[in-house]
């Protein structure tokens, strides 16, 4: 075990230990025809209406953590967003079945670390679906001019949150977090 002086914060960890499964998953269908320059509006509603199969069961159990008010949990709830996005009802689109555990404080933690890290990509996302003049950009906004300030504060309350007893599940809650969704975006 490392001195407390040479333990690795909450974030790097994250970042560190995380990388080999958000690398994985950048490599599904959508994001390497976006690399490629070769984005359809086909690809982006599927991409779309796959995130919003694994957003509706993960906002539900943040919405059941009961969150303090610093969390923001309302307005960290984005799945709705796709619905503008598609212009189809939810009852259209499939949920996906098998979600990373999100049953405990840490392990909602290391969700939420993926899934608010995903809205600073977004924008990038959304200013290339602009100039390639795909209007699927609602969700890919975040949270417009917010999106920096609230990743800041979600990382600061994650790094409050954080204890030497929980740091390695919320690790592995990330990590698993990375996978399943991978799993899940490259499911036909």
């Amino acid at each position: 075990m490392l001195p407390p002086s040479e333990t690795p914060t909450i974030l790097q960890a994250l970042r560190a230990e995380t990388r080999p499964a958000h690398d994985l998953l950048e490599q599904n269908h959508f994001n390497q025809s976006l690399a490629a320059g070769t984005l359809s509006y086909a690809a982006t509603a599927h991409f779309l209406a796959k995130m919003y199969g694994f957003l509706v069961p993960y906002e539900a159990r943040l919405r059941q953590q009961n969150l303090g008010p610093e969390w923001e949990a309302e307005a960290r709830q984005r799945a709705h967003l796709i619905l503008e996005d598609l212009q189809v009802p939810a009852s259209a689109l499939a949920l996906c079945p098998i979600m990373p555990p999100l049953a405990s404080w840490p392990q909602l933690l290391g969700a939420m670390y993926v899934l608010e890290g995903s809205t600073l990509g977004g924008q990038v996302i959304a200013r290339q679906l602009a100039k390639a003049d795909i209007p699927l950009r609602t969700y890919f906004g975040g949270y417009g001019a917010q999106t920096g300030p609230r990743w800041k504060a979600f990382c600061q309350l994650l790094a409050a949150a954080a204890t030497p007893a929980n740091q390695a599940e919320i690790v592995q809650s990330a990590s698993l977090t990375f996978q399943q969704l991978s799993a899940w975006l490259n499911q036909p």
